[in-house]
């Protein structure tokens, strides 16, 4: 098992952090007990999961012992896995803010201890996780996406963010995808339904197919859709959006939608995108 224990301070970016690596392919659990680190790494590598990576939250909520954190680590590289940590650091001016704005209290300002001495006490606590941390991210002055790029430089693939693009035809007259970030009609373009040998088909079709493409229009939507992604892709990736829906919709999401989604997705894989396409409405007649 590949497993990263993400540790820090509170406020420091961990939440960011986990949901980052869980687009990594990381299977993430938050609040991990140090004393269930061996325990759920044995349960895990009996259901057969041992190949999969592994990013575990472990911090002062679940009854700190730094002592047993890295004897459990231990216990599991000895057993053949591979082990590191990461520690996540933030000044004591900018923990305060976040905690602030974040609204909820602190795990160790207990007793009308205090935020200040709150924060004072867990960096006590967490000083030896630091000092023995194979990595340590300070985040006072890092933003969302600065944190992002470099979690995808430490522990991505190709060491950089990649974009995952889904492709999703859908008919006008059923509603709009709700989970689409772009949204673009093909309703201009001509129509296999008004011709009877087409009507019944598809844009899986190749017949359909080649009909909505012998209309010059429809080749060149995909090009302007193609140069337009060209540009917008890099910028979402530089502010840290790793996922992107674009929904091409017609009237009935049978002919139009279908053709110029299957288009759109082969012009896309041209481009080494990881893209997936599904066609929502295509069976609804």
């Amino acid at each position: 098992m590949d497993c990263l224990i993400i540790s820090g301070m509170s406020g420091a970016g961990k939440s960011l952090t986990m949901d980052t690596l869980e687009d990594m392919g990381y299977f993430c659990v938050d609040n991990m007990p140090a004393k269930l680190i061996r325990p759920f790494a044995e349960l895990f590598e009996s259901a057969g999961e041992q190949e999969q990576k592994v990013a575990l939250v472990v911090d002062i909520r679940g009854g700190w012992d730094h002592s047993f954190l890295f004897h459990s680590l231990e216990e599991l590289e000895q057993s053949g896995s591979r082990c590191q940590v990461l520690f996540l650091d933030c000044s004591d001016e900018v923990l305060i803010n976040r905690q602030k704005i974040s609204r909820r209290r602190h795990p160790l300002d207990l007793g009308g201890r205090g935020l200040p001495a709150a924060i004072a006490k867990e960096r006590k606590l967490m000083e030896p996780v630091r000092l023995g941390a194979s990595f340590c991210i300070d985040t006072t002055a890092l933003s969302v996406p600065g944190l992002k790029s470099h979690l995808y430089e430490l522990f991505g693939k190709g060491g950089a963010a990649s974009m995952v693009v889904s492709v999703c035809s859908f008919g006008f007259k059923y509603g709009i995808p709700r989970e689409c970030d772009l949204v673009f009609d093909v309703r201009f373009l001509k129509n296999p339904y008004y011709i009877e040998s087409l009507k019944k088909k598809t844009g899986l079709d190749q017949a359909v197919y080649d009909y909505v493409f012998s209309d010059p229009n429809a080749q060149i939507f995909v090009e302007k859709l193609i140069g337009m992604l060209d540009f917008l892709l890099p910028c979402y990736l530089a502010e840290g959006k790793t996922s992107l829906v674009i929904g091409i919709g017609c009237t009935g999401g049978q002919h139009r939608s279908v053709s110029g989604s299957r288009r759109l997705h082969q012009a896309l894989l041209e481009r080494d995108v990881h893209v997936s396409l599904r066609h929502r409405d295509a069976e609804q007649g």
